[in-house]
């Protein structure tokens, strides 16, 4: 009788732990899932920021130009009036 009785607990707790692996497995692929998409939404987030830079940084270095254009035509037009 306990050798039936042993064999029974043994029985449930191994489907318990078939059950509870089955529904840690579904936790974990879900959150597999929502990390990716997090992860994903991210990298948009990084890269529309790194376009905005690069258009900053396009602007400033055009700014740059013209101002170095300008004072270049400033300091010729002082040369030739002296």
């Amino acid at each position: 009788m306990r050798k039936i009785v042993l064999v029974a607990a043994i029985a449930g707790a191994a489907l318990s732990l078939a059950a509870c692996s089955e529904s840690t497995e579904d936790a974990a692929g879900e959150t597999v899932d929502n990390a990716m998409a997090d992860v994903e939404a991210n990298a948009d987030a990084m890269g529309d920021a790194a376009a905005e830079v690069a258009d900053d940084v396009g602007a400033a270095a055009s700014d740059a130009v013209e101002g170095a254009e300008e004072a270049a035509d400033a300091a010729t037009a002082e040369g030739e009036a002296e």
